[in-house]
């Protein structure tokens, strides 16, 4: 009796005979399948409505061009920012304003009530006051932002960026749609990480969420625009100012795909190896947007999900702030003292203790970065206002010694560290590994140490710093 063939049988002999395909032949067989599909269509189908055809094909010569295809995203993607910065800044100061009447009014009436002085701090001037930035920074922006890219997403644009960037991505053993996470990534990092599910391969999955944090989300941009237009506006005349800092924002955003592309080769030429998957995507017709689903997509389904996990996050950050700023150790608070002990390290990397203290206690929500070290600066047990441009110059240069190297290094800090903590946490329940959850942090906070001591150590063999 011959011997029966069984599935597992022909598994192995496919896994064996894999290795012997040339590296084409994903893209031959989709081709092929494409071509009898078209085929078939012409024979079966009548299209009545030619014209709306041909428009798509006419508007899709020039946004999928090669010549004018990433210059259109990058105009595209400026906008998007520009709107967004732009718009944001005031219904988040009249948030702000709101939110820090009430704290004052409700401190006032638990103190009125003879609540002890440290507990009335503890919730109103910490947990409440870490809960309002929050909110007060992030919630215009993504009520921007997300809206906008929506739009681009229903009237069918997105997948064109997909297709525009596949090629490059696909050198580095990465796929196309990452492009379509990373965008996500700009509003917030959590939401690009959950994006990722639209990638089919495990393997390339992993590399967009890995890598996702080198996309600046919008609780960094506050940070980055003031330091654009603290220290490289005012090199440029006046009608010039606002456009240096957008093309400086512009431009780190431009070093993380960079640094974003170079980390998926590593990663898929390590830990990560494997065979690149082949992009399928069925460009979709040009389509009028929907309003309703807009609004629901982007309110309801992203920036509410993404508010309330940073929310979860902010409070304790808040409370510890507090404790922080509150406890007296030899003369100076606790916060002070350890950014004392910071400090050293700090310098090294073109910093100092401030902003490394800053940044750690910072780890539930970025948003809360320049607040802390405004407070630890000026001394002050609450986070604060930057107060104004000029007067915040002053007491970043003149008292406590920023260079261009510091404002330089603290944007590369800023684009690379670690993961905030809604992120890392979404990372762990898309992945259900502690290994990987660990390994994106220490490949973020790895890169971003060693970026900062690089080019604070080739800044001061130059003679500068």
């Amino acid at each position: 009796m011959a011997d029966t063939i069984t599935p597992q049988d022909i598994l192995e002999r496919a896994e064996g005979l894999r290795a012997t395909l040339a590296s084409g032949f994903r893209d031959e067989m989709v081709k092929s399948l494409y071509a009898e599909v078209e085929r078939i269509t012409k024979r079966a189908v009548r299209i009545d409505a030619q014209g709306r055809s041909d428009l798509d094909q006419r508007i899709d010569r020039i946004v999928t061009s090669p010549v004018w295809g990433l210059p259109i995203m990058l105009l595209l993607l400026a906008a998007v920012f520009w709107v967004t910065i732009v718009g944001a800044n005031v219904p988040s100061a009249m948030l702000a304003d709101a939110f820090f009447y009430l704290e004052e009014k409700a401190a006032a009436l638990f103190t009125g009530w003879g609540f002890p002085w440290w507990l009335v701090g503890f919730l109103w001037h910490g947990v409440y006051r870490g809960l309002a930035w929050v909110v007060s920074v992030m919630l215009p922006p993504m009520a921007i932002f997300f809206p906008l890219f929506t739009i681009l997403e229903d009237l069918g644009y997105l997948p064109r960026v997909a297709f525009n960037l596949d090629w490059l991505f696909k050198r580095v053993g990465a796929h196309g749609k990452q492009s379509l996470t990373m965008a996500m990534g700009f509003g917030c990092n959590a939401a690009g990480v959950i994006a990722a599910r639209v990638i089919e391969s495990p393997r390339e999955r992993l590399i967009a969420i890995l890598t996702n944090n080198f996309v600046p989300c919008n609780g960094r941009f506050p940070t980055l625009i003031l330091l654009a237009t603290l220290f490289v506006a005012p090199a440029f005349p006046a009608g010039l100012a606002s456009f240096a800092a957008t093309g400086t924002v512009l431009g780190v955003v431009l070093i993380g795909v960079l640094v974003t592309l170079l980390v998926s080769w590593a990663l898929s030429r390590t830990v990560l190896q494997g065979e690149a998957s082949a992009f399928t995507l069925e460009l979709p017709s040009y389509r009028r947007p929907n309003i309703g689903r807009i609004l629901y997509t982007s309110l309801i389904d992203r920036t509410v999900f993404v508010l309330w996990r940073a929310i979860l996050t902010a409070a304790p950050a808040g409370a510890v702030i507090w404790i922080l700023g509150n406890i007296p150790v030899g003369g100076q608070t606790l916060a002070q003292e350890i950014a004392a002990f910071l400090n050293p390290f700090g310098l090294l990397l073109g910093l100092d203790g401030v902003i490394l203290l800053a940044y750690i206690i910072a780890i539930p929500a970025n948003e809360i970065v320049v607040p802390t070290i405004m407070m630890v600066y000026m001394g002050v047990g609450m986070m604060t206002d930057p107060p104004d441009l000029e007067s915040l110059h002053t007491l970043l240069v003149d008292g406590h010694g920023w260079t261009m190297l510091t404002a330089v290094n603290l944007m590369l800090f800023s684009l690379l560290h670690n993961p905030c903590a809604t992120t890392i946490l979404t990372i762990y329940k898309e992945t259900k590994s502690y290994r990987w959850t660990f390994l994106s942090v220490v490949i973020t906070l790895g890169l971003a140490f060693l970026a900062t001591f690089t080019t604070a150590s080739v800044v001061r063999l130059l003679g500068g710093g």
